[in-house]
């Protein structure tokens, strides 16, 4: 393959021509709980590093093979993951456990080293203490040698040997946030990076100076791909900071925007809402987000009220509207499949939600009933988007909902080790016409005026007496229908019952009316209140409404939450509301 719109033909050959062009230029930066500035690494160490490991990686002759990465965001990662590259190993990113709690990461960790079977695991030498104990949660890494980056010698740099690495080698295995048991392995390539990082770039203002802020976890497409090897392909400085640090103080993600002077920087759509929840008026002072430019909102469904709510809360900070840069993506296409140009405003159109409910788009003048979705902007130069019935596989009508079909050369490979799953999903051919091949996403959605909007996922949809219902949309009314309903932890599937499908909710309540310190306040008002909005919106009435204390719904480790997971967790019996909200759960109504 040929990398799309890239000069370069492989990841080794860019890093290396950048650190030829500025060896002592800064990289990145890594802020330390997410505030105090610390390691910082130049184009030129961040060779040095790689090509220190990779020579140990040669020594023990392991071109071709898998290393999975167990390093915490920070140099280590850098180190073991451009390691990888310059030696030609596959490297394999993986959430680390966490020293405390290290047996929750070991059932998925178990199936992807069962997967990947990985020769080497490259680690820091805090997990290396702890290697025994990961082996026996995961004996799939019960064959592999583990390397701790601070045990690389400097020198041993001198001893690198450029590998053959062509555009069609693999790069690395991205593993996708699917169910615990069966995580499948992204096949991404070199060459495949390179075309999507060239797209990305092309939609970038030319010339303009640019500074990269992240949070994001470098174990997944998003934070590795736009966090990390964007700034190397677009040569401008990045911060990044732990997803923790995030997580427990929102804030510092917009203190790193302010004191950094940020123009490039994002996250899914959950975190946005969190600023907006988690940072009141008083503490939004002191920031400044004029210099924000493109404020990427993606990996899960994106809310046009999420965005507003943050807008306007934000306004006096100085972001900006047409500074939202919504996108549309998968691990399977790299990371990025539609964006708009970073001069384009964003744009929002109202649905009828009834057309919807039956595979058509028609859109309506704005009122209570109506839907606003989000534009996630146009095909990247030289990817092709295509809107596919998934029944007929003939190509949808310009008013119909459909299954999202992707072709271009940032499209992956396959998933590892899977060929039928990966003929399935990567092999797609039109019936009437035979072209192809196409990735088929699962994702739904239509184009409109060139631009791609996403209605939902197609394995998620609810069909009730023949009406399709779009869980995000069930899932945005119970969190509006009542205050005490915490934003992004609300979850809509459908069961089976012996009168057919029905639905059923669950959503996690605010803390201050559900503590582990005291018992929640008693709010009887909030079922009702959740079932009168579902049934006056959509004209559905829930099977069975679940309330539970924050933290219960199942989310992947990149904060996405996990419908289907969610769903088998509650046939099986394992959501148990706390206590104190056992008497405000709402039981299954007779069908």
């Amino acid at each position: 393959m040929t990398p799309m719109g890239s000069p370069f033909g492989s990841m080794v050959d860019l890093a290396r021509t950048r650190a030829a062009e500025g060896a002592e230029e800064l990289l990145y930066t890594f802020l330390e709980d997410g505030e105090r500035p610390g390691d910082a690494l130049t184009y030129g160490e961040v060779d040095r590093m790689a090509r220190a490991v990779a020579a140990a990686l040669q020594r023990w002759r392991l071109e071709g093979e898998r290393a999975l990465l167990l390093c915490p965001p920070g140099p280590d990662f850098i180190a073991a993951f451009f390691g990888c590259l310059y030696a030609g190993v596959v490297a394999v990113p993986a959430y680390p456990p966490h020293p405390a709690r290290p047996q929750r990461a070991f059932p998925r960790l178990q199936a992807i080293a069962e997967d990947a079977t990985p020769s080497v695991v490259l680690s820091s030498r805090a997990l290396l203490r702890a290697a025994a104990t990961i082996v026996r949660g995961v004996p799939g890494l019960g064959k592999s040698r583990w390397l701790a980056m601070e045990d690389v010698e400097a020198g041993a740099a001198e001893n690198w040997r450029e590998p053959d690495v062509t555009p069609e080698t693999l790069a690395f295995l991205q593993y996708t946030s699917g169910s615990t048991a069966d995580p499948k392995g992204v096949m991404v390539r070199h060459g495949n990076l390179l075309s999507n990082l060239a797209s990305m770039e092309a939609v970038q203002e030319p010339e303009a100076p640019r500074v990269g802020v992240s949070w994001l976890p470098v174990y997944h497409d998003m934070g590795l791909i736009e966090g990390v090897l964007s700034p190397l392909y677009g040569r401008y400085t990045a911060y990044l900071m732990a997803p923790t640090a995030f997580m427990q103080r929102p804030r510092r993600w917009l203190e790193a925007i302010t004191r950094y002077r940020g123009t490039n920087s994002g996250a899914p759509n959950f975190a946005w809402d969190l600023c907006s929840r988690r940072i009141p008026r008083a503490q939004r002072e002191g920031l400044d987000l004029r210099s924000w430019r493109t404020a990427y909102n993606g990996s899960e469904p994106i809310r046009a009220d999420t965005l507003q709510r943050f807008a306007a809360a934000f306004r006096d900070q100085g972001f900006a509207w047409r500074a939202v840069f919504p996108v549309y993506g998968l691990a399977e296409a790299t990371l990025v499949v539609t964006s708009d140009r970073q001069s384009d405003p964003p744009v929002l159109r109202q649905v009828d939600p009834d057309a919807l409910g039956r595979d058509r788009w028609i859109e309506r003048a704005a009122t209570e009933l109506s839907q606003p979705r989000v534009s996630c902007g146009r095909p990247l130069p030289g990817v092709t988007v295509l809107i596919v019935d998934p029944d007929t596989r003939t190509v949808a009508g310009s008013d119909e909902i459909g299954e999202i079909w992707v072709s271009g050369p940032s499209v992956a490979a396959g998933y590892w080790n899977r060929p039928e799953d990966s003929e399935v999903a990567f092999g797609a051919y039109l019936a009437d016409t035979g072209a192809g091949p196409y990735l088929r996403t699962g994702d739904l959605g239509i184009m409109r005026d060139g631009r791609l909007y996403v209605t939902g996922r197609r394995k998620d949809l609810i069909i009730i007496r023949g009406s399709k219902y779009y869980p995000q949309d069930l899932e945005l009314t119970v969190e509006d229908a009542h205050a005490a309903v915490r934003r992004g932890c609300v979850a809509a599937f459908a069961i089976e019952t012996p009168s057919g499908e029905a639905v059923v909710v669950v959503a996690e309540i605010e803390h201050q009316r559900c503590g582990s310190s005291r018992p929640p306040v008693a709010t009887p008002d909030i079922a009702p209140a959740v079932r009168d909005a579902v049934a006056r919106q959509h004209g559905i009435r829930l099977h069975a409404l679940a309330l539970l204390a924050p933290g219960a719904v199942p989310k992947t480790t990149s904060g996405k939450l996990r419908r289907q997971a969610t769903r088998m967790a509650y046939l099986a019996g394992e959501l148990v509301p706390q206590a104190a909200l056992a008497g405000l759960t709402s039981a299954p109504h007779a069908s």
